[in-house]
């Protein structure tokens, strides 16, 4: 499965793609879009928005996720964010890839196992899952391949090849007790 995440920004938006079988990751690649600051805000939105849909394009992921807004303590700053992550998720929809959302607490839990883990953690573990040399940068790249690397655990390779999925529902205990059944009321 390949996962395109998005770490929304309207300063620099983070993105990140990782090919994954749901416990194995792969960098795929990442960076970060930063549109000059001395634009005017719409023209940033549209700056963010095409970067991000050729990069959806290039990419060709099974699916983009999007870090979803929990909370802001500055309501200007989350009507900016929200308004980074609409241009986004249009994007995605545009490249015809289904979005998928997680809050900054989930990501945490998925890949360092700890809700309140701290950004250098979270990075780290990136790091680690990806066995990276060095930490992924911009932090906001680095914050998008959690996303995917979040996204690919919890679905665990849903979005994988049928011949995968269908390979590892043949080792699932559920198969195992599935065919003693059928043996048994077999002639």
């Amino acid at each position: 499965m390949r996962v395109f995440g998005v770490d929304p920004g309207s300063v620099r938006t983070g993105y990140g793609c990782v090919e994954s079988d749901g416990t194995r990751h792969r960098l795929v690649s990442c960076g970060a879009l930063s549109p000059p600051a001395t634009e005017p805000f719409p023209d940033r939105l549209r700056a963010i928005h095409d970067g991000l849909l050729k990069l959806i394009l290039a990419a060709a992921p099974d699916c983009v996720v999007i870090e979803n807004l929990f909370h802001a303590k500055n309501v200007r700053s989350a009507l900016t964010l929200g308004h980074a992550r609409g241009v986004a998720m249009l994007a995605a929809v545009e490249a015809g890839r289904p979005v998928f959302e997680y809050t900054p607490a989930e990501i945490k839990v998925a890949v360092v196992g700890y809700g309140r883990a701290e950004k250098a953690q979270l990075q780290q573990m990136v790091k680690l899952l990806l066995g990276l040399d060095v930490v992924p940068t911009p932090h906001d790249a680095a914050d998008a391949l959690a996303i995917a690397i979040c996204h690919a655990q919890a679905t665990g390779g849903v979005f994988a090849a049928p011949a995968r999925r269908a390979a590892r529902a043949e080792r699932s205990w559920r198969h195992v007790k599935l065919s003693a059944i059928a043996r048994r009321q077999a002639p």
